[in-house]
């Protein structure tokens, strides 16, 4: 249980506010993610895109843990930087030939974009949530940073495999 010194913090009200963040980050990126997978020309990326589907509501459950490990309601703010990057993936999609490997190449360039910044915030709440005793919290932060480190990976992966290459002869 935390505590009411703890809870009315700034650092905790701040932590509480950036998960929140988050929150809306998944969600928005759960809506962008489908129309990813359709755009994409390789069955690779596109099974990536569904498997990322797939992972991002472990990821939006996940944070419901969180918030509930904290007594906190699970509700999302707008995160003007996700929907930044998301605004761009979709200007990608719409400069891109349809069913080309630059397209493929762009795609995977957001959905990297994408990864970089949750891992750059999941490793960051996951530290704070250590620095305030939250061990749940911080368990469930990083069960999903592992996880988005992972898809930036796969993400590397095709890229590197086959994307690039093909692209390029385009």
């Amino acid at each position: 249980m935390i505590s009411e010194k703890m809870k009315n913090s700034d650092f905790h009200k701040f932590f509480v506010d950036e998960l929140r963040d988050l929150y809306w980050a998944e969600n928005a990126l759960l809506k962008e993610l489908p129309k990813m997978q359709k755009a994409s020309t390789s069955k690779e990326l596109a099974d990536g895109f569904a498997k990322h589907t797939k992972e991002t509501k472990k990821h939006i459950s996940r944070l419901e843990k969180v918030f509930e490990s904290l007594g906190e309601k699970a509700t999302g703010k707008k995160c003007e930087a996700m929907a930044g990057i998301l605004k761009e993936g979709k200007s990608i999609i719409e400069d891109t030939a349809k069913d080309t490997m630059t397209r493929d190449a762009g795609l995977v360039l957001a959905a990297q974009k994408v990864e970089h910044y949750e891992i750059a915030t999941y490793g960051t709440l996951k530290v704070f949530a250590s620095h305030m005793g939250h061990k749940e919290a911080e368990r469930l932060l990083a069960e999903t940073l592992d996880n988005e480190k992972a898809t930036n990976a796969r993400l590397t992966g095709l890229a590197e495999r086959f994307i690039n290459k093909e692209a390029v002869t385009e």
